[in-house]
Order: structure tokens, then C-alpha cells, then sequence
């Protein structure tokens, strides 16, 4: 394992500066676009056009790493996303600000491409999973310690955003200074997410809601604090309670749905989504709202490893490589939908759409995972639980992304997946 951590130290450190700065980028767009000016809906429409982008280049990514290799690819999407950040800058209208965004939505799973392919193709089969763990640590510390970089001084306005270049473009050194090789890269096979839903419908519909979720709480909670008399360091700083508060129960959470059965895990998140949801909605405090969204971000920040561990459960060993595609592909789609739907709601419902939207995701899912669990028996045997970055974009699998994509029918007998029975 030292000796892994060591071969890997370049692509870790280039991995913990990208993190940093895209949860940086994240929190800032939004607390900025704010101070400009910028209505909810204007702030959703900007940032959906990260999960937008990230749509294409979850295709993408895969072919050009496939083409010029892991280097050359990483280096390329970082100075374009470098490049992103500085035009943020440099500019205050949110037309080129939703272009940036979408630009970024296309480089970073290109990032994350190269770093997962390079650590399963480079990790022995004995220590693999360890070396995985420090990658989801990052994925998990990278953006809390990002947010937390908001509420820094910055009296001219331009310090932070140069910050985020700066850490992006010193993201590549390590990896070109490095003597370690990249592997060979081979694109996955396919599986269609009309072929996942025979296989596992509640994983489908899980993942698509709680994704939802997970957006709405990241882009809109500052948003939803600012009224209130927060001001950007303590919106923040709120934000970045909620994501340690997800992060500390991802561990906890998926060790409880390797011993049981999972849809039991799904239905108790939903319901403590959906709980701490109507808790915060009933009456827009402060302390409530603090307390009440980092209970929320328990309940929908590790679902999604959950949900994925569950389809796993009934997937063949040949089926899950390309099934990961597909899941990669719903959470953009509820990352898209969440990032829509949550700044636009936060002024329904007297102030409190933001928090009933969440309690009727959380509890969607939990009436979906109760449903399927009356329907069928449990597996019997299951897979392992794997992490999930909380920021929702970084997630594990993303370069088997493009295996979503439709393909020709085979017949029946052949198809894989669809002799299982559809938990």
C-alpha cells in the first residue's frame, strides 16, 4: 500500500487541487452571481450548464482518452477549465459565465477519466480498494475545504477566482514531473438505461431523485441562507457543515446496507430526508436551517452509493462495468434537474420551497424502496458499496460514462441482465 500511495502521489495531489477548486468555483459562482445581481432563476440556468456539459463529456472524455492518452488529455481539459475560471473573472454577465460553466461541465469528467482509469488500470487487485479509499477521501475533503475558501476576505473581488486558476494549472505539474506511466486505455462496452431499469428499477429512480437532491442542496443552499441575514462567509460555512455532515455517514451508512437489505437503508435515507426536510420547512430559522440541512445531506449524500451497490447486487460480473455508465449518465441528468429546480423554488411557498422540495424527493425515494421491497425478495448475495463524491460531478465510474448510449438490440437470450430478477 506505501508503495502505491508513493508510485500515485503525483495524480492524488492533482486530484486533492481539482476538488479544492471546483467546490471553490461551485459556492463562488453562485454567492457572486447573487451579489450581482443575478436572479435565481439566471444563478440555476448558470449552473446547470455543468451537469449540461458534463452530459457530453462523460461521452467524450472516454474517446479522447481512448485516442491520445490519459497525459495529454488530463493536461488539455485542465487548461481549458483553468481558462474557464479566468473569463469568470474577467466578465459579469451570466451568458459567458453559462458558457464557462458548460465548458468546465465537459472538462471535468474528463479529469476524473483519467484518474480512475489510471488507479484501477495501475492498482494490484489485492490493495485496489485502499487505493481507491484516499481517492474518495479527496473527493470528499477536496470541495468542503473549496467552500470553506469562500468566505475568505477578498475586498477587490478577484482574488478567488484567481485562486481557482492558479490550483487548476498547478494541478498538472505533478502529473507531467512524474516518472509513473499511464496505462492503456480500452473503452467499455454497452448497457442502455432502458436495460438497467429491467434489471433495477428502483436504482434507476433512485439515483434520478436523489441526484436531484443533492444539486439543489449544493447550488441553492447559500442562496436559501442569504435572506436570512447570513452573511457569504456563514452561508459558506453552512454549506460546508452539510458536506462533512455527508461525508462522516458515508462509511456508517453503506457498512448497514452490506449487512441488510438495502431498500431498508434507501426507504430509512428518504425518510430522513424527508423528515429533516419538513423539519427546517415548518420555520425558517437560522439554527434550524443549519441543523436541518446538514441532516438532509446525511440523508441524500450517500444514497447514491447505496442505490449503485444495489443494482450491482443483480447485475452479472460481465454487466457492471458498462451498468456504471449508465447510472453515471441518471446522476447527471437529476444533477441537471436539481440545479434547475432548486434556486427557482427557494421563494415558493412563502420562502420554504426549497426544503419541500427536498422532503418530497426524500420522500419519493422512500415510497419507491418500500414499494420494491414488498414486490421482491432480497438477493442473496450482494455487492460492495462504493463512495461517492459529494459534490455529485466527481463520482467514481464516470469513465465508463458514455456506456449509456443506445444499442442495437440482441436477442432475448442474450441480452444480459434481463434474466434477473428486476429488484
Amino acid at each position: 500500500m506505501k508503495r502505491a500511495l508513493i508510485d500515485n502521489w503525483a495524480l492524488f495531489l492533482g486530484m486533492l487541487m481539482l476538488m479544492v477548486a471546483n467546490g471553490l468555483l461551485a459556492t463562488l459562482l453562485t454567492i457572486r452571481g447573487n451579489s450581482l445581481g443575478f436572479s435565481d432563476f439566471t444563478i440555476s440556468v448558470m449552473q446547470a450548464c455543468y451537469p449540461l456539459g458534463a452530459l457530453a463529456g462523460t461521452v467524450l472524455a472516454p474517446r479522447m482518452v481512448e485516442k491520445v492518452g490519459h497525459i495529454r488529455v488530463f493536461s488539455a481539459l485542465a487548461s481549458l477549465v483553468s481558462i474557464a475560471a479566468i473569463v469568470h473573472l474577467l466578465t459579469s454577465d451570466p451568458y459567458s459565465w453559462s458558457a464557462m460553466r458548460f465548458l468546465g461541465g465537459i472538462c471535468f469528467p474528463g479529469l476524473y477519466v483519467v484518474t480512475e482509469s489510471w488507479l484501477n488500470a495501475k492498482a494490484e487487485n489485492r490493495i485496489r480498494a485502499q487505493v481507491l479509499s484516499v481517492y474518495f477521501v479527496i473527493q470528499l475533503a477536496g470541495p468542503a475545504l473549496g467552500t470553506a475558501l469562500v468566505g475568505f476576505p477578498d475586498p477587490s473581488g478577484n482574488l478567488l477566482f484567481g485562486l481557482v486558476s492558479i490550483l487548476i494549472s498547478l494541478s498538472i505539474v505533478p502529473l507531467l514531473l512524474s516518472d509513473n506511466r499511464a496505462p492503456d486505455y480500452t473503452a467499455p462496452e454497452r448497457m442502455p438505461v432502458r436495460r438497467l431499469y429491467r434489471v433495477s428499477p428502483m436504482a434507476v429512480m433512485g439515483i434520478l431523485l436523489m441526484s436531484v437532491a443533492v444539486s439543489a442542496t449544493f447550488i441553492s443552499l447559500p442562496l436559501y441562507l442569504l435572506p436570512m441575514g447570513f452573511s457569504t462567509a456563514e452561508a459558506s460555512g453552512a454549506l460546508v457543515i452539510a458536506l462533512i455532515a455527508g461525508a462522516l455517514v458515508q462509511y456508517p451508512v453503506g457498512w448497514i446496507s452490506d449487512h441488510t437489505d438495502r431498500r431498508y437503508v434507501v426507504f430509512g435515507l428518504g425518510m430522513l430526508t424527508a423528515a429533516a426536510s419538513a423539519w427546517v420547512a415548518l420555520e425558517s430559522s437560522p439554527s434550524r436551517a443549519v441543523i436541518g440541512f446538514a441532516v438532509i445531506a446525511m440523508g441524500t449524500f450517500p444514497a447514491y452509493s447505496i442505490l449503485t451497490a444495489h443494482a450491482n447486487d443483480q447485475l452479472k460480473p460481465s454487466q457492471v462495468v458498462p451498468a456504471s455508465g449508465a447510472m453515471v449518465f441518471l446522476l447527471n441528468v437529476g444533477l441537471l434537474a436539481g440545479t434547475l429546480l432548486g434556486p427557482n423554488a427557494i421563494s415558493m411557498a412563502d420562502g420554504r420551497g426549497l426544503p419541500l422540495l427536498l422532503a418530497i424527493v426524500g420522500s419519493g425515494v422512500a415510497v419507491i424502496a418500500m414499494a420494491r421491497r414488498v414486490q421482491e425478495a432480497a438477493p442473496e448475495e450482494t455487492g460492495e458499496v462504493q463512495a461517492m463524491g459529494v459534490i455529485g460531478v466527481a463520482q467514481p465510474g464516470v469513465l465508463q460514462a458514455e456506456s449509456w448510449l443506445p444499442e442495437e438490440e440482441t436477442p432475448a437470450s442474450s441480452k444480459p441482465g434481463e434474466d434477473s430478477s428486476a429488484v
